[in-house]
């Protein structure tokens, strides 16, 4: 296989206002990786009832005290698949076992060391966990975005460590210079 023409790691993917998926709808996914085997994002504006305090205890991590903070911070839904599963988007520096440094600004994390390392204070200075990820097969994700499912911009590390989760998508779209609300569900092609 070749690698696709259009590689959209590094780019937050934004759910055209039409999407009324119950999965996909109003989200902003940042994508990690885009190959020849698909693509991989995490959803980062789709929090869950649990925080990082429950995760911690459902995982049997002592936090280091002076990180009480940090407990209360949501854990996003990253996506339906593997569901089961935590995954760590991250600034780049400490190596943990199982990471895909996407940019100098981003990395993946699938491992628990790096849970570890925060629990102890020593973990990286900004992150979002998500339970589960987004996940398209070859030529999936490329469908989609010629029926206007979703548009495509390049991200930026603030939006997705500092922004609230609630201003994400439109700030997300801003990047664009796109008002949500002046945006149509029909395509055009020329």
């Amino acid at each position: 296989m070749t690698t696709p023409a259009l590689n959209l790691a590094n780019h937050f993917l934004i759910a055209m206002p039409s999407m009324h998926d119950p999965v996909f709808g109003g989200t902003v996914v940042y994508v990690c990786e885009h190959n020849e085997n698909g693509v991989l994002g995490v959803v980062i504006n789709k929090p869950t009832d649990m925080t990082m305090e429950t995760l911690f205890d459902r995982i049997d991590l002592e936090v280091t005290a002076g990180r009480e903070a940090m407990e209360k911070k949501p854990i996003m839904f990253g996506g339906p698949v593997q569901d089961d599963r935590g995954f760590v988007l991250h600034t780049p520096g400490a190596r943990y076992s199982s990471s895909l440094t996407v940019t100098d600004e981003v990395a993946f994390t699938t491992s628990i060391d790096v849970l570890e390392a925060v629990a102890r204070g020593a973990g990286p200075q900004r992150m979002l966990v998500s339970i589960g990820y987004a996940g398209w097969s070859p030529g999936q994700l490329e469908d989609e975005i010629s029926r206007n499912g979703w548009l495509t911009v390049g991200a930026d590390p603030g939006i997705l460590f500092e922004t609230p989760i609630e201003e994400r998508y439109v700030a997300a779209m801003k990047l664009l210079g796109i008002d949500p609300l002046m945006l149509t569900s029909e395509a055009g092609h020329a």
